[in-house]
């Protein structure tokens, strides 16, 4: 059977509030027109959350669960649920309740009817610590927007809606789930919208994101910059940095030897003069500059592969 949507939950310790989310769930499509399962990636949780995903599978046909052997972190679980999701459309949904599931009909109808490819969440008003979370957040999202010129007020909303061809033409590495829509536009999928979100108070638990996320957002963003700019051809940066010190060396040897030979204007050892020491540097780096390159350039020639491991998934195949 063809479905309309699979609703993709990455989870982490979240088992009070499963149960809840499930039921406003299937409350929120049962009086729809669309066809959809829910898969639920346990990212290695060490409460009882896989449990509960058990026991609500037994209850309900559209239901999927995904269990890892340990922690590995929300992109390797969102990338899991991408691998099995069978909806032409595809959501994402944060497990805690935060996002509320109300909110996906009404993205999947704007999806639909501005012909886009991806409908992004914006939590314009918030309710975490300001200091703590809204400035930082703010400022992230503003680097993110300036250095990918996608024009997104939350890129880090856990709520989404993706056709299916966007997500199966993208691999989400590392922590780079932040940056999906930037992934996309790389991709060749440039419709992206964004739709206000209500932001809910955690009813639940304790978040599981550190401020430190946004240190690691920060260097991520830096790297899909590069990458966007010189990572189909990492030479093109290497080898221009290894040419121009390569470069900067050579001209102080040059200079040493002529100046040795044919000027003598210094009676010390040529080893005793700090341009040899410059010249000596700049063409070490240099030439690791190229080999930086180099590498690179063979490192994009290999195929990459999943580092997560399931070990439980129902149904099983």
């Amino acid at each position: 059977m063809i479905l309309d949507l699979s609703i993709i939950i990455p989870l982490y310790n979240e088992k009070e509030s499963l149960i809840e989310l499930n039921n406003r769930i299937h409350a929120n499509f049962e009086n729809t027109r669309y066809t959809f399962e829910v898969i639920y990636v346990d990212d290695g949780s060490s409460d009882d959350s896989w449990e509960t995903i058990c026991d609500l599978t037994k209850q309900y046909d559209k239901i999927k669960g995904i269990s890892f052997a340990k922690n590995y972190g929300k992109s390797q679980a969102l990338n899991a649920g991408f691998k099995y999701a069978k909806g032409n459309l595809i959501a994402t949904l944060d497990a805690d309740l935060q996002d509320s599931p109300d909110e996906l009909v009404p993205m999947i109808e704007m999806l639909k009817k501005e012909k886009l490819d991806i409908v992004s969440g914006w939590k314009k008003i918030r309710y975490d610590n300001f200091f703590l979370k809204n400035l930082p957040s703010k400022l992230f999202n503003y680097s993110a927007r300036a250095i990918s010129g996608i024009k997104l007020h939350d890129f880090n909303c856990g709520i989404k809606v993706y056709k299916k061809n966007v997500i199966k033409s993208i691999n989400v590495i590392g922590e780079m789930h932040r940056y999906i829509p930037f992934l996309a536009s790389q991709a060749g999928f440039k419709k992206i919208s964004e739709k206000e979100v209500k932001h809910q108070k955690r009813k639940y638990g304790v978040t599981k994101f550190g401020s430190e996320r946004f240190v690691n957002g920060f260097l991520d963003l830096l790297t899909l910059w590069f990458l966007n700019k010189f990572g189909k051809r990492p030479m093109h940066f290497f080898g221009l940095l290894g040419t121009l010190m390569f470069f900067i060396g050579l001209i102080f040897t040059i200079y040493l030897g002529i100046d040795k030979i044919y000027l003598n204007t210094n009676s010390r050892l040529i080893t005793d003069r700090p341009q040899f020491f410059i010249a000596l540097t700049t063409i070490i780096i240099g030439v690791q500059f190229f080999i930086s390159g180099f590498l690179g350039e063979i490192l994009l020639r290999q195929k990459r592969n999943k580092n997560y491991v399931i070990s439980k998934f129902i149904p099983s195949d």
